[in-house]
């Protein structure tokens, strides 16, 4: 994050549209600005009538009369920075509550390249810390700004119009007070800036390596990752130090300032008073006029700085907000039912736009037929079942489904007729029945129950406290994963997609599992196209169709019987990696 000017009319106009539809509140917040600076120099001002008028004179009943009037003017006044306060605070929530959503609605919808190259930590504080800093703009930010300035130009009109010899007088320690100001306000942007640097980085650090800490302790890099950390929390140390170092500089002076600018008026009133040139009352009020006149002086930098590192916040936001990024969902044609014809039309595929993954790609799978993909890592496989529902998309060529190209579908009847189950299964925090349906409340615990017994779970999952109910921690880690992947395919059976697309994966599970995955797929396939990864002999056996993959290209497709017969790159692949299994069969 670089620094910007502190204020950008363009931004705060966009920002502003946020504030539309809380229209009321905004102007009920500048109105109240408008009157308590109008209201600040009153009391002062009745101080000054009341000595030189009613306390000269003895006018006893009068000086009651004006102090019940100075105690209604005050709670007047409390009570009007209380609303103040509490109206901004509230315009500054409804408008970032609408921006996270709108935040949120728009990262959603970002294609996976836009997450393969952004942090995940970067994008939690997009999405929390910078939509709170632009709560700040309207909380202490912009229109507390306007109401300091206009209660400063307020009583500085006040005290030239009562006595401008003496109000040039008491404020000409001023220009020392705005030039320590402004070194203030740069002082803290600079260390304000740093801060905001050092939390994203915090947050990315902290976001990526809990997620990766089974890397981290089955390598034991716990000492490298942490002296990377505290590097980190150093420099975030750092810039709070220097910016509370600043602050503490600042404050004093603005008292020193403060007290100077008294100690001149006392000298020059007593030099008039003896020359009764001035009232007594005219330089008790002025001694309230510059009390009131440094309150928000103290704090006009702060918010400047507040209302600079906002707009950073939003300029960061707009910038997620106009990312395109996305996948276009402009099709619009929707079908009620899907066949399950698939065809791949030399399709080319790159994930930087340069070097392709996928080269040429051309096959046909009828509908209700299975099509096994084998080939080593890194041959495209994975590549090409994420073009298929439009997770990426392609740069060459079609994806035809019934005859129909892909982005011809509206994006979410296109995905709604693909199943997907992947070889890393990711499990959200909450219960395995909220996990199966994904949150929809229209699908009763008896559908689920029967797609649980389709698969062979039931009984397991019974076993489990609370059964469907039973809490799953984040990403699963309270189950193994071949329960994982069977949960899964409960998830897919129950969506009853007319393509299914399978990343089969049983290596890493027990024989238990194995046997049960292996009935979940046979029950998931029966009837329905399917793309199966392959790392199973027995799945590829039952496959009308193998698609052998290497370096993004097709190498050999073919039945079981017909790749062994040519003895091409199917036989040696097979050779290698399924000998082995099927002679332990």
């Amino acid at each position: 994050m670089s620094q910007k000017k502190i204020f950008d009319v363009g931004l705060m106009r966009r920002l502003l549209r946020y504030a539309r539809p809380y229209s009321r509140l905004f102007y009920t917040s500048v109105g109240l600005a408008v009157l308590l600076a109008a209201i600040a120099p009153v009391r002062p001002y009745l101080i000054q009538v009341t000595v030189d008028r009613y306390i000269a004179n003895n006018l006893l009943k009068m000086v009651i009369w004006i102090t019940v009037i100075q105690i209604g003017i005050l709670l007047i006044e409390t009570l009007m920075r209380f609303a103040f306060s509490y109206l901004t605070s509230v315009l500054g929530q409804s408008v970032i509550r609408d921006m996270r959503m709108e935040v949120y609605r728009k990262i959603i919808s970002l294609n996976l390249r836009y997450f393969d190259r952004t942090p995940v930590g970067t994008l939690t504080t997009r999405t929390i810390n910078d939509i709170e800093a632009i709560n700040e703009i309207f909380s202490e930010g912009l229109i507390s700004i306007v109401a300091d300035l206009l209660t400063i130009v307020s009583i500085m009109a006040i005290m030239l119009a009562t006595d401008w010899r003496l109000a040039l007088i008491t404020l000409s320690a001023f220009p020392i007070l705005l030039v320590a100001t402004y070194l203030f306000k740069e002082s803290v942007n600079k260390s304000f800036f740093r801060v905001r640097n050092a939390v994203a980085a915090l947050n990315a650090f902290v976001q990526e390596h809990l997620s990766g800490m089974v890397v981290v302790q089955a390598f034991a890099t716990e000492p490298q990752e942490f002296e990377k950390f505290k590097k980190i929390n150093r420099e975030y140390r750092k810039a709070n130090i220097d910016a509370i170092f600043a602050y503490s500089v600042f404050f004093p002076v603005v008292e020193i300032i403060s007290a100077l600018c008294i100690g001149l008026l006392v000298w020059y009133g007593a030099y008039e008073e003896i020359h009764q040139i001035s009232s007594a009352g005219i330089i008790i009020s002025f001694v309230l006029y510059i009390n009131l006149l440094f309150r928000p002086l103290r704090t006009l930098a702060d918010k400047f700085n507040t209302l600079q590192m906002g707009m950073v916040a939003c300029e960061r936001i707009f910038k997620v907000l106009d990312h395109d990024a996305t996948i276009p969902d402009t099709g619009t044609y929707a079908p009620a039912h899907v066949k399950g014809e698939i065809q791949f039309d030399h399709v080319w595929f790159s994930y930087d736009g340069e070097e392709y993954v996928l080269k040429d790609i051309s096959f046909r799978v009828n509908p209700g037929e299975t099509l096994a993909i084998v080939g080593h890592t890194g041959s495209g496989k994975t590549s090409l079942i994420s073009v298929l529902n439009r997770l990426y998309d392609i740069q060459r060529g079609r994806i035809l489904i019934d005859g129909v190209d892909i982005r011809s579908y509206q994006l979410k009847a296109l995905r709604s007729r693909i199943g997907v189950v992947l070889q890393d299964v990711f499990l959200f925090s909450g219960s395995i029945y909220d996990n199966i349906t994904l949150h929809n409340r229209q699908i009763p615990l008896e559908r689920v129950e029967q797609a649980a017994r389709l698969i062979g779970m039931h009984d397991f999952i019974m076993r489990l406290p609370g059964g469907y109910h039973y809490r799953v921690m984040e990403r699963g880690t309270t189950l193994s994963l071949g329960q994982r992947q069977l949960i899964a395919f409960i998830r897919a059976i129950l969506f009853d997609p007319a393509i299914l697309v399978l990343d089969e994966a049983t290596s890493s599970v027990d024989t238990e599992s194995e046997m049960l995955i292996q009935r979940a797929i046979d029950t998931l396939i029966k009837g329905r196209t399917s793309i199966v990864i392959a790392h199973r002999l027995s799945t590829i056996r039952k496959a009308h169709q193998i698609l052998v993959m290497d370096k993004g290209e097709i190498r050999e497709i073919g039945t079981h019987e017909e790749l062994l017969q040519r003895k091409g790159y199917y036989f040696r692949l097979h050779s290698m990696q399924f000998q082995q299994a099927e002679a332990e069969s």
